[in-house]
């Protein structure tokens, strides 16, 4: 058995007296709950010693280290691969992620929405697709153009899957909820669409991005969803091979409605919305349009 045991001891000092890891030691760390060699007291210690002293650049980069190390990655597709992370899904409106990822398909590419659930009140992304006829892969492979695979977690890597189901024991996110928002699980270019609910870890994304010349595209999400709201024009930010570049200004205000969008979340209402959108019953909201267009861009430069 391994031991984070002296790591903890540096970063489970509170919010005060805790130190920072370096990249390489955040990376030992990690890789070690991932490889399942520490045992279940320390990857609680872990999750909450981290929590109270928060993330910094730095451990995040060497965690994503760890996991890209060590994860099963898709083969390179033709095109560049959009990397859709779906783990909050549906609370209070309808989870759009299918749309989006479909709406990319039609365009063409390649499409990777990996996700598993971590809360059981919500409706999630793989639900919709599976009722649109887009089942989860059992097995890793190449995706076609204008494909949309819906990956688990554990396929990804088992210990990942692991450290997320922390969460319904102690009730806490921890960094493996951050990690998986981050990853970039293809062998070849792809385009990270990440999102953040609160400002401080859209700083840490930022920084994130450069640091490891990442192409993606950022903004604030729809639930913790990487779906823009549709009721709304957020800012978006794209990043090519880390270098930064603005490409949407937020503007102010909310939509009252959006034409045809239920007011239920269940997972047959958001297929059927779904259907009638990508059908041209109904209209594709304008944010999520202008956010197609955007990763479309991005795609071009991966």
């Amino acid at each position: 058995m391994g031991s984070i045991a002296h790591y903890i001891k540096e970063i489970g000092r509170g919010a005060r007296g805790a130190k920072p890891l370096a990249r390489e030691q955040a990376a030992d760390l990690f890789g070690q709950i991932l490889d399942g060699v520490v045992t279940d007291l320390e990857i609680g210690a872990f999750c909450l010693a981290m929590r109270v002293k928060g993330e910094t650049t730095p451990e995040m980069a060497g965690f994503l280290d760890a996991t890209h190390a060590r994860v099963a990655k898709l083969p390179a597709s033709d095109r560049p691969v959009v990397v859709l992370p779906s783990y909050n899904g549906a609370r209070k409106l309808p989870v759009l992620t299918p749309l989006l990822a479909l709406l990319l398909a039609r365009e063409g590419l390649p499409v990777l929405v990996h996700g598993s659930a971590t809360e059981s009140s919500r409706v999630l992304a793989s639900e919709v697709l599976a009722l649109l006829d887009i089942p989860a892969w059992s097995g890793i492979r190449q995706i076609g153009n204008g494909e949309v695979a819906v990956v688990d977690t554990e396929l990804l890597h088992p210990g990942l899957k692991r450290l997320l189901d922390v969460r319904r024991v102690v009730g806490l996110r921890n960094a493996g909820h951050s990690v998986v928002k981050l990853i970039q699980p293809v062998d070849g270019p792809a385009v990270v669409v990440g999102s953040y609910t609160h400002p401080a870890f859209a700083t840490v994304m930022t920084e994130l991005f450069e640091l490891l010349g990442m192409t993606a595209l950022l903004s604030r999400g729809l639930e913790g969803e990487v779906v823009s709201d549709p009721r709304r024009t957020p800012q978006l930010d794209g990043f090519v091979r880390g270098q930064p570049t603005p490409l949407q200004a937020q503007q102010p205000g909310t939509q009252a409605a959006v034409p045809g969008l239920p007011a239920s979340i269940a997972a047959a209402d958001t297929a059927d919305y779904t259907r009638s959108v990508l059908a041209g019953h109904l209209p594709v909201p304008p944010a999520i349009a202008a956010q197609v267009d955007h990763i479309l861009q991005l795609t071009s430069h991966a």
